[in-house]
């Protein structure tokens, strides 16, 4: 039997459709592309730490890519997958704090009648629909949606094993709270607990950074940093942990892990709604920016300029569908029409978020 030599292109070819997608519009190194290989990987990983998930990922990816894979491209996607419900982060407590990451159930989710998000993944490379229901799901994003009879269509996935989920269970939306209230809950919890001691390469989010540029906000401490900051610092295995550390002159003096309300929740998901009630107290709120379809009829594109809590997250994969990196923003979602201003509204009340809006059809 002969041997056939493949370019990295072939390859690549070959790498996307044994992952179920169409290589005719969907590359490799794609969000799409990216989150299918996560899945797959963590399929035979888990459970596993995220920055191993990543490694891996990245060591089957770089050497097919045309243009070089950076490591935050990776690990964006895997929280992505993460507040989408594919993966759960547990906290261990094995005499230090380690989270790993486990396979979701299967399950899905009637976002409108006859629109079902595909949740979770199936061991060992298993597909989670086979056949033709395999070939009917579309890919957007990190996202997996199937448009089914509205009918039976929950009957049929229910069949096929996998788990109905309710809508307001799954977003988990937080209580209704102002940022000064949701401040103070936090500082009064840094008022008690111990010493952060020494921390090795530890970086913080500036607050008084741009709110446009998510990844400049992040930069190591410095002599005049003071205040209540939210920070990641390094461990031997797995993920960095987020927590808030008390800085005085630079020096870190009180130190609380992120998360302190649910130890369910990732650690960064209350952390970055507690620096979206930071920048929205010292007056420059986080922002998202609408763009309208050139006719009034058309569904509205929401571009973001930093990540969102899960629950947000959530609650917009249900709205509408993810599109990914789009120029100018971190990340973006199309939702209907009909949604746009119950859209709008969530991101004001639970993020304290701006809107700003774009010329109509840009």
């Amino acid at each position: 039997m002969g041997v056939t030599r493949l370019t990295a292109d072939d390859a690549s070819v070959l790498a996307v459709e044994t992952l179920g997608l169409d290589s005719g519009s969907i590359e490799l190194i794609s969000i799409e592309g990216i989150a299918a290989s996560l899945r797959r990987a963590a399929s035979f990983m888990c459970p596993t730490s995220p920055s191993r998930l990543v490694d891996a990922v990245l060591g089957a990816l770089r050497p097919l890519a045309a243009t070089e894979v950076e490591r935050t491209d990776v690990a964006d996607v895997l929280e992505l997958l993460v507040a989408s419900g594919d993966l759960l982060e547990l906290r261990q407590e094995s005499g230090r704090s380690i989270r790993l990451l486990y396979l979701a159930p299967p399950s899905y989710i009637e976002r409108r009648p006859g629109s079902f998000l595909l949740m979770g993944i199936r061991p060992f490379g298993i597909s989670i629909l086979e056949g033709e229901l395999r070939k009917a799901i579309e890919y957007e994003g990190h996202t997996r949606v199937l448009e089914l009879d509205p009918d039976t269509g929950a009957e049929q996935l229910r069949q096929l094993e996998l788990r109905p989920v309710r809508k307001d269970r799954w977003v988990s939306t937080p209580a209704l709270e102002a940022p000064p209230g949701l401040i103070e809950r936090y500082r009064a919890r840094l008022d008690v607990s111990g010493d952060a001691g020494r921390l090795d390469g530890l970086v913080i989010l500036d607050a008084e950074s741009s709110v446009r540029y998510y990844r400049g906000r992040w930069r190591a401490p410095t002599s005049r940093d003071n205040g209540d900051m939210v920070a990641r610092r390094p461990q031997a295995y797995g993920a960095d942990l987020w927590c808030l550390i008390r800085f005085e002159s630079g020096v870190p003096g009180r130190l609380m892990e992120f998360p302190a309300d649910d130890p369910v929740l990732p650690g960064r998901d209350e952390a970055w709604r507690y620096q979206a009630a930071v920048d929205a107290l010292r007056g420059a709120p986080q922002r998202f920016r609408v763009r309208r379809g050139s006719t009034p009829e058309d569904d509205t594109t929401f571009d973001f300029f930093g990540p969102l809590p899960g629950f947000a997250a959530r609650y917009l994969q249900i709205a509408g569908l993810a599109l990914g990196k789009t120029q100018g923003a971190l990340f973006s979602f199309r939702v209907p029409l009909a949604a746009t201003q119950d859209v709008s509204a969530f991101l004001t009340d639970m993020l304290w978020m701006d809107q700003e809006e774009a010329a109509r059809g840009v």
